[in-house]
C-alpha cells in the first residue's frame, strides 16, 4: 500500500471519528430518538468504498466503529454492543450492493435500513425485550431521508475530488 493511500485512508477514519461524535451530540438536540444518528460517519466509509474498493472501505468503517467506541462509549458497553451490530450490517449491505447496477444512493438507503434493523436487533438482545421491535417501521422511515442525504453527499464528494483520488489509487 502506497503512501497516498495510508494517508488518505487516515484522514477518512480520522473524519469520520470526528463527524460520528459530532453527530451524536447534535443529534440529542435533533431528534427525540436516544442514539438516532443521521449516518453522516458513514459518508466517509462510502467515499471509500466507491473509489478505493472495499477492503478499504471495511477498515475505515470498523477502525471508526472502534475507535469511538473506545474514546466516546466504551468498549464491549451495551451501546458499543448496539453500534457495531447495526455498522456491520450496514458495512455488509455496502460491500455486497457495491458492484451491483444498484446506483450509490439506492445502495445508501438501503444500507441505512439495515442499519436501523441491526441496532433494533442489537438493542432487543441487549435489553431483553421484544417490545422495542415497534419502533423498526418509524427507524425504518427515517432510515430512507438519511440514506438519501448521506448517499448525495457522498456522491457530491466522489465526483468533486475524482481526480485527487485517482491519485491516490
Amino acid at each position: 500500500m502506497n503512501t497516498r493511500k495510508v494517508v488518505f485512508l487516515s484522514l477518512m477514519i480520522s473524519v469520520s471519528i470526528v463527524l460520528s461524535i459530532v453527530e451524536s451530540s447534535v443529534s440529542l438536540l435533533i431528534f427525540a430518538f436516544p442514539g438516532f444518528k443521521l449516518g453522516l460517519a458513514n459518508i466517509a466509509t462510502m467515499v471509500v468504498v466507491f473509489t478505493l474498493g472495499r477492503k478499504e472501505g471495511a477498515v475505515v468503517a470498523i477502525a471508526r466503529i472502534l475507535l469511538v467506541g473506545l474514546i466516546y462509549s466504551g468498549l464491549f458497553t451495551p451501546s458499543f454492543w448496539i453500534s457495531i451490530s447495526g455498522g456491520l450490517l450496514a458495512l455488509t449491505v455496502l460491500l455486497i450492493l457495491k458492484g451491483t447496477k444498484l446506483s450509490l444512493m439506492t445502495i445508501s438507503i438501503l444500507s441505512a435500513l439495515m442499519h436501523m434493523v441491526g441496532q433494533i436487533i442489537a438493542a432487543m438482545i441487549v435489553v431483553n425485550t421484544s417490545s422495542l421491535i415497534y419502533l423498526l417501521p418509524i427507524m425504518i422511515l427515517i432510515s430512507i431521508p438519511t440514506g438519501l442525504i448521506t448517499g448525495y453527499l457522498a456522491l457530491r464528494i466522489i465526483k468533486s475530488f475524482k481526480t485527487k483520488i485517482e491519485l491516490i489509487k
